[in-house]
């Protein structure tokens, strides 16, 4: 049997403007190392075999010099520039990958906590299942609200998850869906249709159902100052950063 092939894509070209820092947030440090740092230290450490590390235009070395040299990354094949949108950004890093690749994983770079356990559990379920995402159920109650700011109605909590990453998906079947994502996108702008994560993108083109997995609480994506005070907590129990066991192929 041939062996299983793995590539990450790290989405690492993002602003941050609601972080209100002159500083790109995956940049900004948590226990002296840079946010981007930890995500890519799991991803290295784990069942992944190659690294896409997706970043600003123009950040290129900076990534190389500051982030992968200096930290010692060996597994980054790849440092391609974003685009315009998130979209935009994975299509960039999935087409860069010219390798054998039966999977490919998706990843916020400013989400420092994935763990060896997440991989683990994303990694089973992807081989059943074609496409998975990592999530957690949600805690508090959500109201839909109408255009007038009123509740009009209240979902059932028991079905509802906050969808986090890595979302996994079957190479060619992502592939495919991202291609016809590019080449509808001006439709579905124009339908008003936003695309905010890969899972989307699959149940929108290719019809095929996606598969939720438990992430963890913990698994948080820093966007704001509140968010980063936060992540300094997690920090601080040095469970965090022990990666768990590496899941065998």
């Amino acid at each position: 049997m041939d062996e299983i092939r793995t590539t990450v894509i790290v989405l690492a070209a993002g602003q941050g403007k609601r972080m209100q820092s002159s500083v790109h947030k995956q940049y900004l440090l948590i226990k002296d190392k840079p946010i981007l740092y930890y995500s890519l230290k799991a991803f290295e450490e784990s069942v992944i075999d190659d690294i896409v590390l997706v970043v600003g235009e123009g950040e290129e070395d900076f990534c190389q010099k500051e982030i992968l040299g200096k930290y010692g990354f060996c597994k980054v094949r790849a440092v391609v520039s974003g685009g315009k949108e998130r979209y935009h950004s994975v299509a960039n890093g999935i087409r860069s990958i010219g390798w054998e690749c039966d999977y490919i994983f998706i990843h916020d770079g400013a989400r420092p906590f994935v763990d060896g356990g997440i991989l683990e559990r994303v990694y089973s379920a992807v081989r059943q299942c074609r496409a998975c995402v990592v999530g957690m159920p949600v805690k508090d109650t959500i109201k839909i609200a109408d255009q007038k700011g009123y509740v009009e109605s209240t979902p059932d909590r028991s079905r509802l998850w906050q969808v986090q990453t890595p979302q996994v998906f079957e190479r060619q079947l992502i592939a495919e869906a991202y291609e016809k994502l590019l080449t509808e996108e001006r439709n579905l702008l124009a339908a008003g249709i936003t695309i905010t994560d890969d899972a989307m993108v699959v149940e929108h083109f290719m019809h095929v159902p996606v598969k939720l997995v438990q992430g963890s609480y913990e698994n948080i994506k820093i966007t704001t100052p509140e968010d980063l005070r936060t992540a300094e907590i997690f920090a601080r129990d040095i469970r965090h950063f022990t990666r768990g066991s590496v899941p065998e192929k």
